[in-house]
């Protein structure tokens, strides 16, 4: 492996490209401590140029350290198909179905997977048969995009009265917005390397809201790791992980986050096929508190890339 070539993708067009590009920087210095030949390229909206960049480079596998639209989408993964690419991550389809928020939830509901009820908003102003009327979820509500992530664009409102100016936010970032009831109880999240569950990780932020400023700003959160669960929930959780991850799709890695109940019901809240992997990312605390360092599971995502 030594001597392979690796085109890394980072920055992106994304809401999310300054964590993006955190990512990016984290993963090609672990690559090049282990004497691989690292070759980054950050991505912008003309994919011509990207296929143009690629042909140039030669590498034998992509990483993918892209966030957000371009990068979690599948928009990179069908360019990577198309040039008969190696990269690592989710596949096309996977990677659609995990960005958008209301097609994963359906699918999880199918697996019999419990997620917060929901209703949509579209800025058209249509429905679907079977979305549950706003009327019937009650407040504190959460109201977010339905295909952003890093907590972009995300509000939680506990009365009607400001439920206007939080889809307004929201509506930013995209033409259709998802408004589902919040959970009380814990936040914690979990995970999946190769196709194994690593330990549950319970985010305590100082502010009581886990939103971009708390998850990026170092001291602003505070972790457990693992998480202070009995056994028997810890693995029902981490089981329940794996399936939302094996219901998508997905390969290699993700990140399955959740929400538990005070009556001990896990909820989940979306599976994010390209875990960040800052100096503050959640997948590596879990990996560190399963033996595994930075290193180490920087080449385990890209080995699976090479055995597909």
């Amino acid at each position: 492996m030594e001597k392979m070539r690796i085109a890394l993708l980072l920055g992106g067009p994304s809401s999310e490209r300054e964590v993006s590009l955190k990512t990016g920087g984290a993963v090609a210095s672990a690559l090049r401590k282990k004497g691989l030949d690292v070759v980054e390229l950050d991505v912008g909206e003309d994919l011509s140029k990207l296929v143009e960049d690629l042909k140039r480079v030669e590498p034998q596998v992509v990483f993918i350290a892209l966030h957000g639209a371009f990068g979690e989408d599948g928009v990179i993964q069908g360019v990577l198909e198309y040039l008969g690419l190696s990269y690592t991550g989710s596949g096309v389809l996977a990677s659609a179905l995990a960005m958008d928020k209301l097609a994963s939830k359906r699918l999880f509901s199918y697996h019999g997977i419990p997620v917060p009820r929901y209703t949509i908003f579209r800025r058209e102003g249509w429905t679907l048969p079977g979305e549950v009327p706003l009327e019937e979820l009650s407040y504190p509500l959460v109201v977010k995009p339905a295909a952003e992530g890093s907590t972009i664009g995300v509000s939680i409102v506990d009365k009607e009265e400001v439920l206007e100016a939080a889809l307004r936010k929201a509506y930013k970032y995209g033409d259709t917005v998802l408004v589902e009831e919040y959970i009380e109880g814990r936040e914690i999240t979990v995970g999946i390397l190769g196709d194994e569950p690593l330990p549950v990780i319970e985010i305590i932020p100082e502010t009581g809201f886990y939103d971009y400023r708390a998850k990026y700003t170092p001291g602003l959160t505070r972790y457990e790791v693992p998480a202070k669960l009995p056994r028997d929930m810890a693995l029902m959780v981490q089981d329940m992980a794996l399936l939302a991850h094996r219901a998508l799709g997905c390969k290699d890695v993700s990140r399955v986050d959740f929400r538990l109940s005070e009556d001990g019901t896990p909820y989940v809240l979306e599976v994010n096929t390209i875990p960040g992997m800052t100096e503050t990312s959640l997948l590596p605390k879990a990996a560190a508190a399963a033996g595994i360092s930075f290193e180490e599971l920087v080449l385990r995502i890209l080995e699976s890339a090479l055995k597909k």
